[in-house]
């Protein structure tokens, strides 16, 4: 019992050494891994899983991106002009810079970029997230974005209560410092606390009759957190079209702006497309209505996967966080606990070694004659020894060796000693067989040993007949 609890402890310990090496642990996410991403295989609330299968549906041909935009140009099977590319943001994985250009020129060629910014909507994974959107949103869009204010007043006073916040977020930070707590948790903290019990409805409305909003009155997005409404500004080399605003703000939040043959589409709300709204409103019509209008008879409609963590090289932050990794763990320690301590043999019995018996020895004696002997030598001994047996048997062998006496014998004349029956029948091909061997051994030829004992045997048995 005693080594079988010392295996239990050696066993528990090498498994802990095995985790702390070879595990990963994940409390740097922040429970990402608990909210869902805005791709198309997401069923969840945050995902188009909906949209790309209703598309689908009406013969629309859609792809999932899971690859860097610089490959899209060479993308096997992807018409050059009249595809839509969805963008979301924020995303789960950064910007290169080398994929930009490519992007810029592929939209240049004819084709229409959507991006879909949390900006005036804060849906729970754009929260979890944390990334800032108006800096990736300038990189892909050429537009740049700033929080919207009413009247320069309330800029002033919106830029001055920032100060503020940042001047007592300083001190906050120092003293929580002090104390040990880093500001920075009590501030998320609080702010998971000021999460919307049901989420909120962000109404898009449109500003006049433009292709895109034909059937399509007004649009929902949602909000899990409180949001701030931003503004776009127009650009030095060009200029871009207000095409709705937010109903509860008035703010903008759909802007369009040509680049080359193709075209920009910038919705300042993030969630209108996902599975949990695009049954709201007219969501839907105005997606089927920017599918219509950019989208060409070869065009294919692509979601951008790749940066929201779905892309096809390894993931290890998704591999780690699959709950089937810890379970399939589990299940392999509790059958290897099992084995070590139920199916080994702890403690070796003693080994008991019996001596060896008289044949056993003859024959690893005989064993290793064979290996070291010659047959021509075996032979010669097993003539020595026959022709002094046949000597204590006949009369008047004085030969050497004795075949005269063999002769007579085959022939079936008298010559054996007292006592035997005269009837010896040694054949003569017996007889000549053992002189051509007897020749072979004086010769040092080789002479097959088996048959020649077995012979010798036979006329021996003869004799004694």
């Amino acid at each position: 019992m005693r080594d079988r609890l010392v295996t239990l402890v050696c066993a528990c310990g090498a498994l802990a050494l095995f985790l702390a090496m070879f595990m990963h642990s994940d409390a740097g996410t922040g429970g990402r891994g608990d909210v869902p991403r805005p791709t198309s295989e997401e069923r969840r609330a945050s995902g188009y899983n909906g949209a790309m299968a209703w598309l689908d549906e009406q013969h629309v041909r859609t792809v999932s991106v899971r690859e860097r935009f610089n490959k899209l140009a060479v993308r096997p099977g992807l018409a050059a002009t009249g595809n839509l590319l969805i963008v979301t943001l924020p995303a789960a994985t950064s910007f290169k810079t080398e994929e930009l250009p490519p992007l810029e020129r592929w939209v240049q060629a004819g084709n229409t970029l959507l991006v879909l910014a949390a900006l005036s909507d804060d849906p729970d994974w754009a929260f979890v997230l944390g990334r800032p959107v108006s800096g990736d949103l300038s990189l892909l869009t050429g537009l740049e974005f700033e929080l919207a204010a009413k009247d320069p007043g309330s800029q002033r006073s919106a830029s001055g209560s920032a100060r503020a916040r940042a001047s007592a977020s300083g001190s906050n930070a120092a003293g929580a410092t002090r104390k040990g707590v880093p500001d920075e948790v009590g501030a998320r903290i609080a702010a998971t606390a000021r999460a919307f019990a049901q989420p909120q409805r962000g109404t898009l409305v449109p500003n006049g009759s433009y292709a895109y909003f034909s059937g399509v009155s007004s649009a929902v997005a949602l909000s899990d957190y409180p949001s701030q409404p931003w503004a776009v500004k127009i650009p030095y080399d060009g200029f871009v079209l207000s095409l709705a605003h937010q109903q509860e703000t008035g703010d903008g939040v759909l802007w369009t702006r040509p680049l080359g043959s193709g075209r920009i589409i910038v919705s300042g709300l993030g969630s209108l497309f996902t599975n949990r709204a695009l049954g709201l409103a007219d969501n839907g019509r105005l997606l089927a209505n920017i599918v219509g209008a950019t989208v060409g008879p070869r065009g294919a409609v692509l979601f951008d996967d790749m940066h929201q963590g779905l892309g096809a090289a390894y993931d290890p932050a998704k591999f780690y966080s699959d709950p089937r990794l810890y379970e399939t763990i589990g299940i392999l320690a509790g059958l290897w606990l099992c084995w070590v301590l139920g199916a080994t043999q702890l403690q070796l019995p003693g080994a008991h070694v019996p001596a060896p018996r008289e044949a056993e020895l003859v024959q690893v004696t005989g064993g290793f004659l064979a290996r070291v002997l010659t047959s021509d030598a075996g032979a010669r001994g097993l003539f020595e020894h026959f022709f002094r047996r046949l000597r204590g048997r006949l009369v008047g062998g004085k030969s050497e060796p004795p075949w005269e006496l063999l002769e007579r014998l085959a022939h079936g004349s008298p010559g054996l000693a007292h006592g035997s029956s005269g009837q010896a029948g040694v054949s003569a091909a017996e007889l000549r067989q053992l002189k051509d061997w007897y020749a072979d051994a004086c010769a040092a030829r080789a002479v097959p040993l088996g048959p020649l004992q077995n012979l010798m045997v036979r006329i021996e048995k003869h004799l004694t007949a």
